[in-house]
């Protein structure tokens, strides 16, 4: 069960403008194939289709069909003049006035009384093969299958043929969409936020606008800037931005656009890449990705024979070898800059790492303010309010976010979006879907009542706790219930202090229990596995261990895909008795942070039984109904007793 909310760091920036629809202009390759060629084929088909079709067409005038009763009276009464019987049994012929006629002897019957009939009537009998048709057709249709097989064959060796010529050259060409004429409409001004991040990248393209500038000051333009940052955070955007603000050829490409299956491809479209660069120099190169090419070379081999290694050297050869005065700049991003290769980033290769980053609260509050365009909001809607709501969250998340609220007043048939739909929207892309179906048993409501209330009363009981938003007993995706948090503003350095009151909120649901109940459940097994961390760190990597002193192991940097999973099995920096003094060190930091809780909980307990009370009745509460809830019960001496006045006595 999720108990409490820390905001996870994401970021985006808002989306470009729609644009109208451009094709890249096509790069040269193998000449077209003549157009007859691409005729041969479909007219072979339809030529042996009409072959098939002639031999099964009758010839000659239409044929009347008999019965073979009327056939018989027929030759009784001597009007048959002469017929034609196969080996089946289908007989054909011609009256008397010259009527042709068919008709079909019946097996069972045989054909001798028949045979006896005709010969007394003077009817003249012939006999012929089933089957009726040109010996030239016929011949034809035998050797059928084999056309068919020895023209499969001869269009399988000119396709053949063509890939040798033109395809297997045509793997070697960079796949780079070249911008030139029909630039984006996006612009740095259409990006909100970021001015430090859009001043750096903005200065590429001034320098490809004038560099007779930078050269009356000795200044040299930059060979390649590198984009880092989480994803959605808009670096793809700025690049696009850079696309419709420079007056230079634009060339785009992914990094896994040079990795094929064929040793040398990848290094050939980096070469055939920088070549078309030169050609329409000035120019702007931009490699999306660049983690998937230029990852980390491997140590074990003395040269490396790896596709991947391979691309990487070109790509190290070729921004190195192309002159400054051609003023071909390298623009690139990546979420994983811990992933690529050091030699790629040295000055002389990319001179710059611009770090996008999530947006603060002022940029969140732009990006919603850009992403809110052409969409109605109700006047209770306050955007800086939202803003404050989602830290953490990038301009992708961001852009999800009005979405969904979007969303949420079309299936309420609005089509004015609300505070409240800006609310769900949230708890939807933080917790996930609510689940209306999934009801609590009774004992369950109070015991998720009851866990909700510790956390949120000892959140407004401790002194460096962010203050309590909103209390919910609600199921959402895996959490039954929740209490948020907001941070009054954003903290870049955490204290001691708001460390050790974030363990006591985190193991104040497990607190509550115990007093209430005198026992625990499963349901703070979230709120272990958050606390342990947090402690971990304070002693492994924030020196707050008194008995492990100013000690620091801490992690490689963040990922900002997640972890290093090498990291996980790498063996820790430090011995076994060091480990143990950890393990120590953190359970002493979880008991103390319990033992508070519970002297807390145990102190304000009418409270604790009046809020969880109120959230079995209204199941979703404000921080505000916390506060009111502590002043009903506060007492002039409970401040000296407790030792901790809550929130609304220190406002």
């Amino acid at each position: 069960m999720i108990t409490r909310v820390r905001l996870p760091h994401r970021h985006l920036t808002p989306p470009a403008k729609p644009g109208p629809p451009r094709e890249p202009p096509q790069r040269p390759g193998a000449p077209p194939p003549t157009p007859w060629r691409r005729w041969v084929l479909p007219l072979l088909f339809a030529t042996l289709a009409i072959i098939v079709l002639l031999a099964r067409a009758p010839t000659g005038p239409p044929h009347t069909q008999l019965a073979y009763s009327d056939f018989v009276n027929k030759v009784g009464a001597s009007q048959v003049q002469k017929v034609d019987i196969d080996d089946k049994g289908a007989v054909s012929g011609t009256l008397t006035d010259g009527t042709r006629f068919t008709t079909r002897i019946p097996t069972a019957l045989g054909t001798g009384q028949l045979q006896q009939q005709l010969q007394s009537h003077h009817v003249q009998i012939t006999a012929s093969q089933g089957g009726r048709g040109s010996p030239l057709i016929s011949v034809l249709l035998g050797f059928l299958p084999f056309l068919l097989l020895i023209g499969f064959f001869l269009w399988t060796a000119r396709r053949t043929a063509s890939s040798l010529t033109g395809g297997l050259s045509a793997i070697g060409r960079s796949r780079a969409k070249i911008i030139e004429a029909e630039r984006p409409t996006t612009r740095f001004d259409d990006i909100a936020g970021y001015g430090g991040v859009k001043q750096e990248i903005s200065e590429v393209v001034d320098y490809l606008r004038s560099p007779a500038r930078y050269a009356a000051a000795g200044a040299k333009g930059p060979r390649g800037v590198i984009m880092v940052g989480p994803p959605g955070t808009g670096k793809t955007l700025l690049a696009r931005a850079v696309a419709g603000e420079a007056d230079v050829p634009f060339l785009s490409v992914t990094g896994s656009a040079f990795v094929e299956m064929f040793v040398g491809v990848g290094a050939s479209r980096v070469r055939d890449l920088f070549d078309d660069a030169r050609k329409r120099a000035p120019s702007i190169i931009f490699i999306d990705e660049i983690d998937a090419v230029g990852s980390r070379r491997s140590g074990v081999r003395l040269g490396g024979n790896d596709e991947r290694e391979q691309t990487l050297n070109q790509l190290l050869a070729e921004m190195d070898g192309f002159d400054e005065s051609t003023g071909i700049v390298v623009l690139a991003a990546t979420n994983r800059p811990e992933a690529l290769d050091p030699a790629l980033l040295r000055p002389g290769r990319f001179d710059r790492q611009v770090t996008v980053p999530l947006p603060n609260q002022a940029e969140r509050a732009a990006i919603l303010a850009v992403h809110a365009r052409g969409k109605v909001l109700a006047p209770d809607v306050d955007l800086d309010a939202v803003a404050r709501a989602t830290p953490g969250f990038s301009g992708a998340d961001l852009a999800n976010l009005v979405n969904e609220a979007a969303i949420n007043a079309v299936r309420a048939d609005r089509s004015i979006i609300g505070a409240e739909d800006l609310d769900a929207a949230r708890d939807r892309v933080l917790l996930g879907r609510r689940e209306t179906s999934n009801a609590l048993l009774p004992d369950e409501r109070r015991s998720v009542a009851v866990h909700e209330s510790g956390h949120a009363l000892v959140a407004a009981l401790c002194e460096h706790a962010d203050p309590v938003a909103k209390v919910t007993i609600l199921p959402s995706g895996m959490a039954l219930g929740v209490t948020e948090q907001l941070p009054e503003a954003e903290r870049h350095l955490y204290s001691e202090g708001y460390l050790t009151d974030l363990l006591a909120v985190r193991l104040g649901g497990r607190a509550a229990e115990l007093v209430v109940f005198g026992e625990g459940s499963t349901g703070a097994a979230n709120d272990l596995a958050g606390a342990t961390q947090i402690a971990t760190r304070m002693v492994r990597e924030f020196g707050l261990s008194p008995e492990l002193g100013p000690i620091g192991y801490a992690s490689s940097n963040p990922q900002y895909l997640g972890q290093n999973t090498e990291d996980l099995l790498a063996r820790p920096p430090y011995s076994e008795q060091t480990q143990r003094v950890v393990d120590e060190e953190v359970a002493r930091l979880l008991r103390q942070a319990e033992q508070r809780a519970l002297a807390l909980l145990t102190d304000h307990r009418a409270a604790l039984d009046q809020l969880a009370e109120l959230l079995v009745a209204r199941e979703t509460v404000d921080g505000s109904a916390v506060l009111e809830v502590l002043r009903q019960e506060q007492r002039p001496d409970d401040a000296h007793s407790s030792g901790a006045a809550p929130r609304a006595a220190r406002l």
